[in-house]
């Protein structure tokens, strides 16, 4: 299960792709140019996010680092046929992408990204965090965090909806975004986005233009699962809500649909009625009006901890990227939630060093990323090494021969 960016590996199956990228050698297209005030660094350039649409890859690429020419990318892989080093092409376009010489707040400008999704109705959404993650007190809040949708079809945005101060202060805490359509009604959407630093989860609904939010418990971290041990870096987070799963249907019901949820230092999955998270009377209410609906469906076991995670409706599989174990997990949500009913797709303590993001496509196929995050914030990735790679599976396949089938 592979795909790529820098040279090439690949998933132990039939049917494997992989692009890969040398630590120091991400490619942009030569419409990228540096703007002044910022020096291009490559060691900087950490890929992030990964989602696959009809023949592009959107990679995104958060600003941590100063030098980053571009937040939002994508690869054409119709122009890059080959696994190893595709070009990354600002999407979608330089300027939208490139900062202010003052780090002035611009509209129009996108700041840093960490995850996309893409919904059936070929629209692009993220949040732009506004956030410049710089280390040593270099940071700064540039702008208002905010919700991009983009129409992939003309390539223009077609929403943009800034994150109020009263729903959240600054946007660094923000790390992703699940997206629920309406079977019928493109226009009838909703926005997932779960915040790990004040453990909130935010629901903005397309049609209605606003946003609302959610508080729980579950929300929180679970203290015994903050130490992470990965790469022979030893380190403790405190990460909250982290990713959102939009599933099948809610106890056989025609009308809702089960939203399952975690947060990353924690082996518990919460699921809930996307009923519920739709309800913005209810948000308003509470705690107290809608706390009930939020159920503990158990923990998946020892050294578990996830980053995104994601559905597949054709097999009925959740699939887990597992930081802890540098693996794929699989749970078949037609069976009970316990550690035994998990399994492993894949596992690779060299190649899938911190999967950092999954996503299943309409094809049914599953894409992973992995970046070494830990060994970069921590250590120093070896340059000559391939350090980053995104790996695709279809979810049958994947899953075959595992306790998911």
């Amino acid at each position: 299960m592979e795909l790529f960016l820098s040279r090439c590996h690949h998933f132990p199956s039939e049917s494997r792709d992989l692009l890969q990228f040398t630590s120091q050698n991400v490619l942009f297209s030569a419409n990228t140019v540096p703007s002044d005030e910022d020096t291009f660094n490559a060691y900087g350039n950490l890929p992030m996010g990964v989602t696959h649409h009809k023949g592009f890859l959107y990679v995104t690429i958060p600003r941590r680092r100063p030098g980053i020419p571009a937040t939002l990318n994508v690869i054409d892989m119709s122009r890059n046929p080959s696994v190893n080093e595709p070009t990354l092409e600002p999407y979608p376009n330089t300027l939208v992408n490139s900062l202010r010489n003052d780090f002035a707040a611009d509209p129009k400008r996108i700041i840093s990204v960490y995850r996309t999704q893409v919904d059936r109705c070929d629209r692009l959404w993220f949040v732009d965090t506004g956030y410049l993650e710089y280390p040593g007190g270099a940071g700064r809040q540039v702008q208002r965090p905010a919700l991009w949708v983009i129409d992939l079809t003309i390539h223009r945005s077609v929403r943009r909806f800034e994150i109020p101060a009263e729903m959240v202060e600054f946007g660094y805490g923000i790390p992703n975004i699940e997206v629920d359509v309406d079977e019928v009604d493109c226009g009838r959407a909703y926005a997932y986005i779960p915040d790990y630093e004040w453990r909130r989860l935010y629901v903005f609904g397309l049609t209605e233009g606003r946003m609302w939010r959610f508080e729980h418990n579950y929300f929180s971290f679970e203290p015994r699962y903050g130490d992470f041990n990965i790469a022979e870096q030893q380190f403790t987070w405190y990460d909250g809500i982290f990713s959102v799963a939009v599933g099948g249907r809610w106890q056989n019901s025609d009308t809702e649909r089960t939203v399952y949820l975690h947060a990353m230092a924690s082996v518990s999955e919460i699921a809930v009625s996307n009923r519920i998270l739709q309800n913005e009377t209810l948000a308003q209410l509470g705690n107290g009006a809608y706390g009930r609906g939020f159920h503990h469906l158990g923990a998946r076991g020892p050294n578990a901890q996830s980053s995104s995670h994601a559905y597949d409706p054709q097999t009925g599989v959740l699939f887990y990227a597992e930081i802890n174990r540098n693996a794929v997990g699989c749970w078949n949500t037609k069976k009970h939630f316990a550690p035994e009913n998990h399994g492993i797709v894949h596992l690779d303590n060299e190649e899938m060093i911190y999967p950092a993001d999954l996503r299943i496509d309409s094809n049914g196929d599953l894409w992973v990323i992995s970046n070494r995050l830990p060994i970069w914030i921590y250590s120093r990735l070896n340059q000559t090494d391939v350090n980053y790679r995104i790996w695709r599976q279809s979810a049958s396949r994947a899953i075959a021969g595992t306790i998911c089938a």
